[in-house]
């Protein structure tokens, strides 16, 4: 087995962290926050936008099952990458679109994913690139939340439907 992390910010880490558990290869998956100034920060304080850090997931997965190229090929499926610090509804930089590389050969292929993508949205992708930093865990009720409360509103009428749509994208990755 061949570990590799990656770490990816496409609006709510609930939505994300839903998807990146059903993919086969993935071996854990679990929200958080990075890229702000501030240490061991606050659900609340990343809402209000004041802290500079991004929602994110971090995926462990084994490449040898499915290639952080093919993580990064979800990340760009079930997010939009054309709008600047925000996801629908959800508004404010901790939304934002990006990507924290852990290492030179994750670098090089997000930049060739991200061209690639250029050719398939209509508007310009604005998706960040940085190097990963410091990762705080997010606290516990948002480990495993769409899992935990399929019916609560949001998951309902948000993650869910990006998890169909991923699910008949991706039918042959789907865990078995």
């Amino acid at each position: 087995m061949a570990k590799e992390m990656a770490t990816l910010g496409g609006g709510c880490f609930w939505c994300t962290e839903a998807v990146y558990q059903q993919l086969n290869g993935v071996l854990a998956v679990e929200s958080g926050y990075t890229g702000g100034s501030v240490v061991n920060p606050s659900y609340e304080a990343v809402c209000n936008g004041t802290t500079g850090h991004a929602e994110v997931v971090q995926v462990t997965f084994d490449s040898s099952v499915v290639s952080y190229r093919e993580i990064l090929e979800v990340f760009f499926t079930i997010h939009d990458p054309t709008t600047l610090n925000r996801q629908g509804a959800d508004v404010g930089t901790q939304y934002r679109s990006v990507i924290y590389f852990h290492s030179p050969e994750q670098e090089d292929m997000a930049h060739h994913v991200i061209a690639e993508m250029a050719n398939v949205w209509d508007a310009p992708i604005v998706t960040e690139l940085s190097a990963a930093t410091t990762y705080y865990k997010a606290e516990e009720y948002h480990q495993n939340y769409f899992v935990q409360h399929p019916d609560q509103g949001y998951c309902a009428f948000v993650v869910a439907p990006k998890v169909a749509k991923f699910r008949k994208m991706f039918t042959a990755k789907l865990r078995s």
